[in-house]
């Protein structure tokens, strides 16, 4: 499974979106699909959890989480390492 992939899991898990996540385009706005303020932080722990990764404070950020394609950029800056 690809990263992409499981970020469209834990956002149809998690991110209590209007559409289906594997319907959205990856640079399509998240929160105009749904997400909320809310539903973000239990993304981010989704994510942190299938990454084994911890964001940040400097990507704590409404950007970071507004779409697919920059989830997985922030994901992939993390795991670069």
């Amino acid at each position: 499974m690809s990263t992409t992939d499981d970020i469209r899991q834990i956002l149809k898990a998690h991110g209590r979106l209007s559409a289906d996540a594997d319907t959205l385009a990856e640079d399509a706005d998240l929160y105009q699909a749904g997400l909320t303020s809310h539903a973000s932080v239990n993304v981010m722990l989704g994510l942190e959890g299938q990454f084994d990764i911890e964001f940040p404070d400097r990507m704590l950020k409404r950007g970071v989480f507004g779409s697919i394609a920059s989830i997985r950029d922030a994901i992939e800056e993390l795991t670069a390492s």
